[in-house]
């Protein structure tokens, strides 16, 4: 029986820095893909984020996994559906239900992102 959490829940694949030598006595960060998960998606519409979008913040959401993902803070990954990447702004250990319950997830905050690479 597939429930309304699993419907909601779209590809996605961590991204990995990685800083190398540029060949010319400098470096450059490179960005590649690493292990992939299932993430459901909320956009924070609240009156705050508005506020804060105003101000020059990026978008805010709330990205909920299975409990046996955890996502760590500044952990960047990709939505594969749209290349959307994101940072994650809060611990995953914070939130998440216990083994006991009927939900099987854990919740964190996230940024949209853009990585600094060459």
């Amino acid at each position: 029986m597939i429930d309304l959490l699993s419907e909601a829940m779209e590809s996605c694949v961590m991204l990995n820095k990685s800083v190398i030598d540029d060949d010319y006595g400098g470096e450059k960060t490179v960005w590649t893909e690493g292990a992939s998960f299932q993430a459901a998606f909320e956009f924070n519409a609240s009156i705050q984020a508005k506020i804060a979008q105003a101000q020059g913040a990026t978008d805010m959401y709330t990205v909920t996994t299975r409990r046996i993902k955890t996502l760590e803070y500044h952990d960047v990954f990709k939505r594969l559906s749209d290349g959307k990447i994101f940072r994650v702004t809060s611990d995953g250990q914070d939130k998440k239900t216990p083994r006991s319950a009927g939900l099987d997830m854990r919740v964190v905050t996230a940024e949209e992102f853009v990585p600094a690479g060459d």
